[in-house]
């Protein structure tokens, strides 16, 4: 699934059903070349024929989901896990697995806060769908009216760097930059160190011919939203984003500091390929692609409030929702969020962490679930086979990411 991350490696989107969908490499994830197909409308309001049946969330179903989170959790041995389910009518479903700290053994708990990687992107669109409703910029501007030195920077436009469709190079792939960051992940990163990274590759193809998922268009949509405003991008996701969304608990970092309280954070991608704690490492690398930070709660009300467009105009919404073939039957991603088996939102991985906060608005349900760790199983993102296993669970009708429910034990 692609679109998951920001990882290093395993590019974004994360590409196997695990990682096909949603996983960039070291930042991000949703990607996977798909030939150019028209845009589909969805819509985050449910019709009103709309029944996707959505079970009550009663002690049995509980248990239910309890033995199939822990059989995820012995295949993949994820340290901790946080998984939310709420629906209106039907109950709430909120549990912690595991441990936040291995060295110390203390455990997961619902107030940690954990690194959001991709999901940023959906945090940086939204500011500059901000700017498409105040007509300070246009999705079909060309990037290269804001940015110079783009390759292709008269004919790719914001709207396909949005939607991963604009054919540049994903820096996090680059050999150069995995080397350079494995070999000190606590340095810092210029965005214009990450563009040099990705410049010095040829484009992929012409924009708007496929769907590739690139961390490169964020940080270029991130330098356009803080060129439109004559502000950090921090500070307008912080003031026109968070603030009007309600969220206290996410930032966007200015240094590898975590707020506290937070969870331990474990990961590969190291230069040994050994399992270490990456909990300090500088997310500079990442910045409008996945530097953040957030929590449970704030996951929850984010999840509803992307969806359903409420700090956009419904015009915008609109166009931000309408989606684009990834690589399975039954997804699609838009601008900056994506639409996977009816669930729409975005997942996120960095080195240490993958989070999961998705909208199904049939069943006007939210599910998040929260990672310490982004250490791939048989190549697939455990973000992932948890939303799988979950999903199978309650919307055996809208299993993320496939159709078929996952079965613990057969992947």
């Amino acid at each position: 699934m692609k679109p998951t991350h920001v990882r290093l490696r395993r590019a974004c989107a994360a590409a196997a059903v695990a990682g096909v969908l949603i996983a960039p490499a070291v930042a991000g994830s949703a990607s996977g070349a798909t030939a150019s197909a028209p845009a589909v409308p969805v819509s985050a309001t449910p019709s009103p024929d709309s029944d996707t049946p959505f079970p009550q969330l009663t002690p049995a179903v509980a248990a239910r989901l309890d033995a199939a989170i822990r059989q995820v959790m012995r295949q993949t041995k994820v340290p901790g896990v946080t998984v939310g389910l709420w629906a209106p009518g039907k109950g709430s479903y909120v549990k912690t697995f595991g441990v936040a700290d291995k060295a110390t053994g203390a455990p997961m708990t619902t107030g940690l806060h954990v690194r959001i990687g991709s999901e940023t992107k959906t945090f940086t669109v939204t500011a500059l769908l901000q700017l498409v409703d105040q007509r300070k910029v246009g999705l079909d501007d060309p990037i290269g009216t804001y940015i110079k030195g783009v390759p292709n920077g008269n004919r790719i436009t914001l709207r396909e760097l949005a939607g991963m469709r604009s054919g540049l190079f994903n820096y996090t792939l680059d050999e150069n930059f995995i080397k350079k960051f494995q070999a000190d992940p606590e340095q810092s990163f210029t965005t214009q160190q990450l563009l040099d990274y990705a410049f010095k590759h040829p484009v992929q193809f012409a924009p708007g011919a496929k769907f590739d998922y690139s961390n490169t268009n964020l940080i270029l949509l991130g330098l356009v939203v803080e060129k439109v405003t004559v502000r950090p991008l921090r500070e307008v996701i912080a003031k026109d984003v968070l603030a009007p969304a309600g969220l206290r608990s996410t930032v966007f970092p200015t240094s590898a500091a975590m707020p506290d309280p937070y969870a331990h954070g474990y990961t590969d991608q190291t230069a040994s390929g050994k399992i270490e704690d990456a909990t300090g490492w500088n997310p500079s690398w990442a910045w409008a692609a996945g530097a953040m930070v957030s929590d449970l709660e704030d996951l929850r009300s984010w999840a509803r409030t992307l969806a359903t467009g409420t700090l956009l105009t419904p015009a915008t919404q609109t166009e931000r929702l309408k989606t684009t073939p990834m690589n399975l039957q039954g997804d699609g991603y838009g601008l900056g969020i994506f639409n996977v088996q009816g669930w729409i939102g975005h997942n996120g991985s960095i080195p240490g962490y993958e989070v999961l906060p998705v909208y199904l608005p049939q069943a006007q349900a939210t599910m998040v679930i929260l990672l310490n760790t982004d250490v791939s199983y048989k190549g697939q993102e455990p973000s992932t086979l948890f939303g799988a296993a979950v999903t199978g669970i309650v919307t055996p009708d809208h299993v993320y990411p496939g159709h078929k429910p996952y079965v613990p034990g057969r992947s």
